[in-house]
């Protein structure tokens, strides 16, 4: 096992995915684009290191938040994540990791698909990280790209549409990790508040 482990090129891994997003994502993909890998990967390092993340499962962590919308080179959103595992089985051993390696990446992968269903910490660091802006002062505007995507490939009309599932998301959704349920879950219910604020006067 040690093997693998010395052997796992994770830079290389990033290096390879990075690269494959800029070329094949779509420009319709406001919100899954490549800002949107790089705030995961960024949130998902903060989060395991408060959730005392370190080494091997450190890096296990880092390449499944990079990897976790890869599906999203196929164009559509249903089944992205399965896609996703599909890359991570194919791509990851070239770069050393082991089977165990790719099967915990792909666990968190598939973690992230709403309604979120982590099981272990490292995937509810993911899951956390995937989803952190909920809690954050840019949730309106990353919040609006989700919104520009969402009519982009129609699969919502109106800013009331979207307000209405963004308070019913909100209102289901959960973080899982202790940091963010300390940090991020306040200030989402003042969001979640302002929301049915703002719908409760719509006719």
């Amino acid at each position: 096992m040690s093997e693998f482990r010395s052997a796992m090129d994770y830079q290389a891994a990033k290096q390879f995915i990075l690269t494959k997003l800029r070329n094949e994502l779509s420009v319709q993909l406001r919100y899954h684009g490549v800002r949107h890998t790089l705030d995961v990967l960024k949130m998902a390092s903060e989060i395991a290191a408060q959730e005392g993340i370190k080494g091997h499962n450190l890096q296990l962590v880092k390449t499944a938040a990079l990897y976790h919308d890869a599906g999203f080179v196929k164009n559509k959103h249903a089944g992205h994540e399965l896609e996703g595992c599909l890359m991570v089985q194919a791509i990851l051993p070239t770069f050393g990791y082991s089977p165990s390696d790719v099967e915990t990446i792909c666990g968190m992968i598939m973690a992230t698909k709403i309604p979120q269903s982590p099981t272990n910490l490292l995937e509810e660091i993911l899951c956390d990280a995937d989803l952190d802006y909920l809690g954050r002062d840019d949730f309106f505007s990353i919040g609006n790209t989700l919104f520009e995507e969402l009519q982009a490939y129609h699969l919502l009309q109106g800013e009331q549409a979207w307000n209405r599932l963004q308070v019913s998301f909100l209102s289901t959704h959960r973080f899982h990790t202790s940091t963010n349920i300390a940090i991020r879950e306040p200030v989402k219910l003042r969001y979640l508040h302002d929301l049915k604020a703002l719908i409760a006067t719509y006719a």
